[in-house]
């Protein structure tokens, strides 16, 4: 059983930061690419960014991210606790949403690829 847990989510004014964790369990974050996606009232899933870090291996392409969050957004992996991170700052209102973590079949950007997902965490950013 795959479980994904995130946390570190809330509210914050624009321009502010959050830092949200997803905790992987019964899945080895290393062997494959994970991602961060999130889903607004009214609106689809989307992607924001997925890593590929494999164990002992740094790839300078790693990391991609969605148009809308670049400059702004970090995500990151750590292969010791399994888990994946997404730095957030300089929030806008439009990042309202809930964030997902999602383990990708596929190295791609795309909520369709996703096989496994948590349960979510809200950000509510005001202006």
């Amino acid at each position: 059983l795959v479980t994904l847990t995130e946390s570190g989510g809330g509210s914050v004014q624009a321009g502010g930061s959050l830092s949200l964790l997803c905790v992987v369990d019964g899945y080895t974050v290393h062997s494959g690419c994970m991602g961060w996606f999130r889903q607004a009232p009214g609106k689809e899933r989307e992607g924001v960014a997925r890593i590929y870090q494999p164990l002992h291996l740094r790839l300078s392409n790693g990391e991609v991210y969605a148009d809308s969050v670049k400059g702004r957004f970090t995500i990151s992996q750590d292969n010791t606790q399994n888990t994946v991170h997404l730095q957030m700052t300089n929030l806008k209102p439009e990042d309202t949403a809930i964030y997902y973590c999602g383990v990708l079949r596929e190295c791609e950007l795309r909520p369709d690829l996703v096989r496994h997902w948590g349960q979510g965490t809200q950000v509510t950013v005001s202006s």
